[in-house]
């Protein structure tokens, strides 16, 4: 029934975003009603498929007994590369990543095949029971003949070599050679940092169900559905169209299954398709990791000039990454990471020069911050080194670096929107860091063995992809008769939430409650065409896609009702589930009743394509960015000199997310970030055996990640109050991926304690992961210098 409006209850009401709301599964995580893939119900006749992997770094394989495996009980069928209709490959940019190792004809009818690293899949088993396949799978060393050939390991024995997987990179600006050589003061510096294992609590998976007509479904967790089909098309010598991707959800991701769910996605088609049934292939942990590529570790040789205030003069750095045996995203992650490079700091002259070194080892591929803080560090690093040169606190040097409004980038990006200096000034008085800091140095004179640090670190992360095209989004929105509403996007959720903020952004255009809102599976049969969730943007396009189609309907709905009852469309207004026209108001579910015996269409698309970016890639100079995060922690630790040990005793975390569209959200994800990162250059380890290439860490019981334990007893996450200043979606600002970069404050904190050794009179030569053995080599050389 209709009636008079109030217009305050419908203000007070309307809001759905700037709220902190549950994630839309929480209450299924909770009840573990939240289906994954391996949850659903597995069709009648489905197989099981495990890989058999090469046993060695570097060799020719020139024999398999297939028979024997194929005689073994439960196997249905062995696959290899020959078996593949299609293309042999799954290259996320460069084609030169094999699905299964290639097999070459010889002249004289033989084969051959190159093994390229040690866990490289070479043939698939397919049997009744996923115990058979993996036991068949197990016994690849006994059925492959190989020929080992020398294999290179270690990054910087690839560099020597001049192997890489792509051309080398150079960024620069001015000329920073006579900087440093005019410069008052010189610094060198060689250090490394670790790579570090996704570690998402749900391995890589696919379910591929063959179709009619040559069909394909494939469940996938995956980050990239529309390239997850566009591979698997490939690989079957079909047409997209022919191939569908479906992901509900994932159980975390992180940058691990952006590119590298290709494989496992391939080779399940393939296998659906020869035999004419489903089959599912799950990864156990062990051979995840000895697949399946990481965060890429960094070796850096930086020399730098400054002035007696600690300001950068000059900097010219070499990166070198551990790139693996393919490209992968090993190009763009070390574009990043000289964007990087600059962290929140004006740097006049400067030269960079980054490198991808192709190695006997897994393809390492994304990883939450993409680079970014691979490159970001080595300023730091520097910077922290320069103030104990000069004895002055690290945060007076690293403010006096700042960059000032209207500066540019290395890449030629001018800072806009800089909001450092109001930011670390906020932390700072927040957190008494210099009351804290008087007191970690009184605490440091009394105790030889316990010693205690402190460090403020900043950080400022472009966000955007950086390849242009990637920038852009799909939407569709359904209105059903009875008022409810249904949205499929094209981004992924991996636990992030993104489908609750998807979710609020169209019930806050729609004026609804947030429960009439539903979230649907990823689909590439309901949106096509769509970028990775990836680079901290999946709610900045997909919320602004869906906007666009909630918009379209809400415009459609609002000409109805003027057209119904009176009034202009555009004095209509949408709030609390009640739609105010004419003075009067009326359920929301009544309007659209109204409006579908009006015909209206009550459904529509949505696109967005985020505005003025520019790149190019030959030059490494445009505009990459649309916007800049920021953000800054402070972190106090307790290290024990005589053990390694450690201890995170507080964290003040000060970070900007534009207008949060849920502050709940976004404070858990920085939380979960700081830890993740804390993970990273503290504990996560990665040891290769220098001459089989074994990944030796390659289970929960080898490589270590942060538990609740290693989390602070006083953590202080707080949002910085800050819109953005572009058109983002609601004014918000990315969160996945900024915040990894916050517990440098950690790493820098742990080494401050070290310095204390010293008198703070030498650089401890400690480089990521800071584990207890690396602390206590730091200690060491800390003493035997002072």
């Amino acid at each position: 029934m209709n009636k008079p409006i109030d217009s305050a209850m419908l203000a007070a009401s309307t809001a759905q975003v700037g709220v902190g709301r549950a994630h839309e599964s929480a209450h299924l995580h909770v009840a573990g009603e939240a289906a994954y893939i391996d949850d659903l119900p597995e069709l009648a006749g489905t197989l099981h498929c495990a890989l058999g992997l090469s046993p060695v770094a570097h060799g020719r394989l020139v024999g398999i007994a297939l028979d024997t495996l194929r005689a073994l009980p439960g196997v249905v069928a062995v696959l290899t590369a020959a078996d593949i209709p299609g293309v042999n490959d799954c290259g996320s940019i460069v084609k030169d990543d094999p699905i299964l190792a290639p097999i070459v004809r010889q002249d004289d009818g033989s084969w051959t095949s190159e093994l390229r690293y040690l866990g490289q899949p070479v043939f698939a088993v397919i049997a009744h029971t996923r115990e058979a396949a993996r036991r068949a799978a197990a016994k690849a060393k006994a059925v492959l003949q190989i020929e080992p050939l020398p294999a290179v390991i270690a990054p910087l024995e690839a560099h020597a070599q001049g192997q890489y997987v792509l051309p080398p990179m150079h960024l620069q600006r001015g000329d920073a050679r006579a900087a440093i050589a005019a410069a008052p003061h010189r610094l060198k510096e060689r250090f490394e940092v670790g790579g570090q294992e996704q570690f998402y609590l749900e391995g890589q998976i696919s379910y591929a169900i063959p179709g009619e007509d040559g069909g394909m479904r494939v469940h996938c967790s995956t980050q990239h559905p529309s390239e997850m089909q566009h591979l698997v098309a490939h690989a079957l010598g079909l047409h997209a169209h022919h191939v569908q991707v479906e992901c509900r959800r994932m159980g975390g991701g992180f940058g691990g299954k952006e590119s590298q769910s290709a494989l496992f996605a391939c080779v399940a088609a393939v296998a659906a398709r020869r035999l004419g049934r489903p089959v599912k292939l799950r990864l156990d942990r062990d051979d995840d990791f000895l697949i399946t590529g990481r965060r890429h570790c960094f070796w850096y040789e930086a020399e730098v000039g400054y002035d007696d205030a600690g300001r950068v003069l000059g900097a010219e750095i070499t990166m070198v990454s551990r790139a693996g045996h393919s490209a992968d995203l090993s190009g763009p992650v070390m574009t990043r990471a000289l964007c990087h490079f600059d962290n929140a700091y004006w740097l006049p002259d400067v030269a960079m020069h980054g490198f991808c070194a192709k190695t006997n080892t897994q393809s390492n591929t994304a990883f939450r911050g993409f680079g970014g803080p691979q490159g970001a560090i080595a300023i730091e690093r520097i910077l922290d080194s320069i103030a104990r040169a000069l004895g002055k606190d690290a945060l007076d040097v690293r403010r006096i670096n700042f960059y000032g409004q209207g500066q540019s980038t290395p890449y030629g990006q001018k800072v806009e929107d800089n909001v450092i200096h109001e930011l670390v000034a906020e932390l700072e008085a927040t957190s008494d860091y210099r009351v804290r800091r008087a007191e970690v140095a009184a605490f440091n004179a009394t105790s030889p063995v316990l010693k205690r640090g402190l460090a403020l670190t900043p950080v400022k992360f472009g966000i955007s992809f950086n390849v242009k095209h990637f920038n852009q989004a799909g939407a569709l929105v359904h209105v059903y008769s009875d008022g409810s509403i249904l949205v499929n996007h094209g981004g992924t959720e991996m636990g992030q939430g993104l489908n609750t903020k998807v979710a609020q952004v169209v019930a806050h255009e729609l004026g609804v409650p947030f429960e009439r809102v539903r979230v649907t599976a990823t689909d590439t049969h309901k949106v096509a065409n769509t970028s990775a969730t990836a680079a901290s943007t999946g709610s900045d396009l997909n919320g602004k896609a869906a906007q666009d189609a909630a918009r379209q309907i809400r415009e459609r709905l609002a000409a109805c009702a003027a057209q119904l009852f009176g009034g202009t469309a555009a004095a209509v207004r949408f709030g609390a589930g009640q739609v105010e026209v004419n003075g009067i108001a009326l359920p929301f579910a009544e309007l659209v009743t109204r409006a579908y015996h009006e015909r209206v269409q009550l459904w529509s698309d949505g696109f967005y394509a985020t505005p003025g970016l520019s790149w190019d890639r030959d030059t490494l100079q445009g505009r990459p960015f649309y916007y800049f995060a920021y953000g800054a922690a402070v972190s106090e630790v307790l290290v024990d000199t005589l053990s390694g040990e450690w201890k995170l005793l507080r964290a003040d975390v000060l970070h900007d997310v534009g207008r949060s569209l849920n502050p709940a959200i976004d404070i858990g994800q920085v939380e979960g970030a700081f830890i993740q990162g804390m993970g990273w250059l503290t504990m996560e380890e990665l040891v290769w055996h220098p001459r089989s290439g074994m990944l030796m860490t390659h289970s929960p019981s080898t490589y270590k990640i942060p538990t609740a334990n290693d989390c602070p007893a006083d953590f202080r996450v707080r949002l910085f109050e800050n819109d953005n200043a572009e058109d983002s979606i609601h004014r918000s600002k990315a969160v996945g991926e900024p915040p990894l970069l916050l517990p440098f404050s950690v790493f820098f904190a742990i080494r401050d304690a070290i310095s204390a050794v010293g008198a703070h009179r030498v650089d401890p030569p400690l480089s990521a992961p800071a584990t207890g053995e690396a602390i206590l080599r730091a200690v060491e050389a800390v003493r035997k210098a002072a």
